[in-house]
This record gives C-alpha cells, sequence and structure tokens, in this order.
C-alpha cells in the first residue's frame, strides 16, 4: 500500500494546438479490408507515444484516449506528426543512441497521415488495443511514497529568486530510491524545482524558505556576476517560515545547503527519472533530508502551487548506484568542469553566439547515461563532444534546435574511461528571428532568471553499488 507523506506548514510549456476540424467521412465503396482505421492503427500508436501528454489531468491540450476526444483534432495531430513537432524530441539523428528516443518512425507517421488524409474513421473497436491502465493523481509512474510540498503563493509580478528549503525524507530506514517524478501543481509558473538528498544537520532548519538577496539594475539584469545563478555566496540571507508571509533579513551566509541541486528536477518537459530500467536506484540512508531549490516565475496572474514528489522504492539493492555529476553528498565527484560562465555576454541582436565552453574531465571510470542539457529562451543549439584518452573524438549529443519549453533528458549507455574528456558547446540565438526572445536589443548575461543566460550541460552516471550499501531491506 503506497505511504503518503504530507509536509504541513511546504514552465511555460509550449504546445501546438489548433483548432479542431472535422473531415468528411472516407467514401462507402472504400476497400474496408485495406481502410486505416482509428482503433486497428492509429491507436496503437498514440498510446505508445502521445496518451503520456495527451490525457487528463497532463499537459496536452486534449486527449488522445478515446476516438470521441480524439477525432475533432485529427488534422492538428497530422500537421504536428508531418512536420515532427510532436511527439518532441530534438536530438540529431545522426549521433549518439538514445533508448529514449520518443520521435516517431517514418512509417507510423504514414499510418497518421493516412488515417487523416481517408477521413480519420473508427473503424471496428474491438480491434482496438488493450487501454492503458494510466496511475491516479496525475502521474506518470504510481508512486510508493508520495510527498506533498506546502502550497506556494505566486504573486501575479515581481522577480522570485532561487529558493532553497529543507524536509525530512519520507523514508523511516536505509533506502534505494529506483525512480523520481516531481509533478507541479501549477507548470505555467515553475521555472525549475530540483532537489538532492542531504545528511541532516543540526544547523538545518526546516519548513523555512531562504535565498540570497541579489543585487539587479532596473531591467532585473544581475549585478556583480560570479558565474552562480542562485546568488551570492555570502550577503543578505532572506528568510520566510512555510505559511507565513513575513520575510527576515540578516547578513551571512545561508544555513540551509547552497550544493547543487540537479540530483532530481522537474524542467518544463521533463517528467521524471527512472533508474529501474538499468537496474540502478539511488541510496538514501536514514535520517536524510531533502533539500528543494525552487525556483517560480510570476505570469501576471496570482496562483498557488502545489507540487508533489512520488518516489518508487526497492527492497533487493540494485546492481548499479546512480550518481550526479556533482557526486553524491560526501563523495568525490566523478568529474571535474571548467567553464567562464561569468564571461558570457550575448550582444544585441547576435544569431549564433558561442557561449564559453565547458570542458569536462572524467576522473574515474563511469557509464555515463543520460545527458540533458539546460539553457533558456535565446539558447539555439548546443553539442556534446567526448574525447577518449586515445584521442579518438565521438559526438554523444548534438541538439540544433533547443527548445527551452521542452528541456528533455536524453537517455544512453556509454562507458567512459577515467581520463576522457568532454567538450560541451552552446549557441545563442539573441535576433529578432527567435520568436521566443522577449528583446534582442539587450544584451544578454549570465543568470538564473529567464531572461538572463546559462548554459548548463547536465549528465548523470552509474557506478557499482558499494559492498557496504548491499544488505539495505526497505519495509512499507
Amino acid at each position: 500500500m503506497a505511504t503518503k507523506i504530507s509536509v504541513a506548514a511546504f514552465p511555460i510549456v509550449v504546445l501546438l494546438i489548433l483548432a479542431p476540424v472535422w473531415e468528411a467521412a472516407p467514401a462507402a465503396s472504400q476497400d474496408s479490408a485495406s481502410l486505416i482505421t482509428f482503433y486497428k492503427d492509429a491507436l496503437p500508436i498514440l498510446q505508445k507515444n502521445c496518451q503520456s501528454c495527451h490525457r487528463p489531468g497532463q499537459i496536452g491540450p486534449f486527449s488522445m484516449l478515446t476516438y470521441d476526444g480524439t477525432r475533432p483534432w485529427a488534422k492538428a495531430i497530422k500537421l504536428a506528426v508531418a512536420s515532427r513537432a510532436m511527439p518532441p524530441w530534438f536530438a540529431d539523428p545522426r549521433y549518439g543512441h538514445f533508448n529514449n528516443d520518443r520521435s516517431l518512425k517514418q512509417a507510423e507517421i504514414d499510418t497518421i497521415v493516412a488515417w487523416v488524409d481517408h477521413g480519420a474513421p473508427a473503424g471496428d473497436s474491438q480491434d482496438a488495443p488493450r487501454a492503458i491502465e494510466w496511475p491516479a493523481g496525475g502521474w506518470q509512474i504510481k508512486p510508493d511514497v508520495s510527498f506533498d510540498l506546502p502550497p506556494y503563493p505566486v504573486p501575479a509580478r515581481g522577480i522570485r529568486e532561487w529558493e532553497r528549503v529543507a524536509f525530512p525524507a519520507p523514508f523511516k530506514e536505509d533506502t534505494w530510491v529506483t525512480s523520481v517524478e516531481i509533478l507541479p501543481g501549477t507548470p505555467a509558473v515553475v521555472h525549475h524545482m530540483c532537489f538532492a538528498f542531504h545528511k541532516h544537520r543540526p544547523t538545518t532548519p526546516y519548513n523555512v524558505y531562504e535565498w540570497m538577496d541579489v543585487p539587479r539594475d532596473e531591467d532585473g539584469v544581475m549585478k556583480n556576476r560570479d558565474g552562480t545563478t542562485s546568488g551570492p555566496s555570502e550577503g543578505i540571507v532572506v528568510s520566510r517560515e512555510v505559511g507565513s508571509t513575513e520575510e527576515k533579513r540578516r547578513q551571512g551566509r545561508a544555513t540551509v545547503s547552497l550544493t547543487s541541486q540537479n540530483e532530481f528536477c522537474y524542467l518544463p518537459g521533463l517528467p521524471y527519472e527512472d533508474y529501474r530500467p538499468v537496474n540502478a536506484g539511488v541510496f538514501v540512508p536514514a535520517g536524510s533530508d531533502i533539500i528543494v531549490s525552487l525556483h517560480y516565475t510570476a505570469t501576471g496572474l496570482a496562483v498557488v502551487d502545489r507540487s508533489r514528489i512520488g518516489f518508487t522504492v526497492t527492497k533487493v539493492p540494485p546492481d548499479k548506484k546512480f550518481v550526479p555529476q556533482e557526486g553524491a553528498e560526501e563523495e568525490a565527484p566523478p568529474v571535474g568542469r571548467r567553464q567562464a560562465n561569468a564571461e558570457l555576454a550575448i550582444p544585441p541582436y547576435a544569431s549564433n553566439y558561442p557561449g564559453p565552453p565547458a570542458d569536462i574531465t572524467f576522473l574515474k571510470d563511469v557509464e555515463l547515461v543520460w545527458l540533458r542539457p539546460h539553457a533558456h529562451v535565446r539558447a539555439k543549439s548546443v553539442e556534446y563532444k567526448l574525447i577518449y584518452p586515445d584521442g579518438r573524438e565521438e559526438i554523444v549529443l548534438s541538439v540544433p534546435r533547443y527548445n527551452f519549453n521542452w528541456q528533455l533528458t536524453y537517455r544512453t549507455s556509454v562507458k567512459i574511461p577515467k581520463g576522457a574528456r568532454m567538450h560541451v558547446q552552446f549557441f545563442y540565438d539573441n535576433s529578432t528571428a527567435n520568436k521566443y526572445n522577449p528583446d534582442p536589443g539587450r544584451w544578454v548575461y549570465y543568470g538564473g532568471q529567464s531572461w538572463e543566460e546559462m548554459g548548463t550541460p547536465n549528465m548523470g552516471f552509474l557506478i557499482d553499488r558499494d559492498a557496504d550499501e548491499n544488505d539495505v531491506i526497505w519495509e512499507r
């Protein structure tokens, strides 16, 4: 039975939305044996590739669970799949191998197009595949344990800095977590929501939002850039207790950990992290804290966000342990990175500006299992190039058309030896040709807000499980 932990007192996704269009039914004389129908031909494709988003409670603007829900949108579906706008997938097929490639095969596209061109007939409902039993409550993965964040009031206007808040982890003993899903209550205002597990420290307060006061100019641009996005490491610390509107200010350093929180994230288009297909997990010692990094963006309408986190866990320790590029707490990171973020300055109207490259050195043998490039609305493209110790080069990911509204994780399996290097290069489009550009006439600098820019080459790795983690048993 699932366990639910509730903490009392805790992006804008751009979708292709076209008006529904009805088309004439196919002529009665059409050969029924060769007729492409919804139930026999289209529905299996929609189940596999589309229904995870196009169902009630998800980000799709209409449901594809039934014929009646799908049929009015037939022409829009045809245009979306024929142009490869949907399902969203941006990796250049010439490079890398990805086990979560969600792009349609040409035969699948041809089937959808032919179905629509012949009037989008229903066909015989007896031909339909068995319906997928989607988890209740909007989840993509049914959680064993869920955790409710406190309601968060997002004002209609104003700048929200990156905030951090700590809670006790919802596990009574040492636990192996095998998947994580962050379910935002109001996705339109969630710029990102990330968290990591940390050993509890007596100085870490629970249920207190904390952030650094970031000096900004009249246009909201961060001053005194030092290559960090969450504010200075020392200065004015602002805090607010969960459920309160009173803000307290003090001089010094934040008490809630400011270490990287990229182990698990919600970003627009990124629904979950699932380690079960590769028999891996994340080890969470008993007594750990969850430290959440929140960043909300005002949209002109005051809302209250109610986000949740869901976990699956295992009683049997998996073969492999997942490790983020920053490394697990109190462990040496698997990589070292050099990137002059503070030097990023994109000129007005520049259409293909190279940002400061990231040069990453591998400090141990690892298996690269996912890549998640992150940037903002002026990002144009990104490329990850792996250089082996013998000098051999391999492009493991190229995204020629980066899309801020669909920040995907690209899952792969690449064995990387110690001493190899990864060179990651982002390019930016600050011109009028970029339809997401809020102001092409301004210089753009590094920063954590969407109108500022960044280029983060996130990666995740697997390593062998430690011997002393072999006997963990979790009891519900």
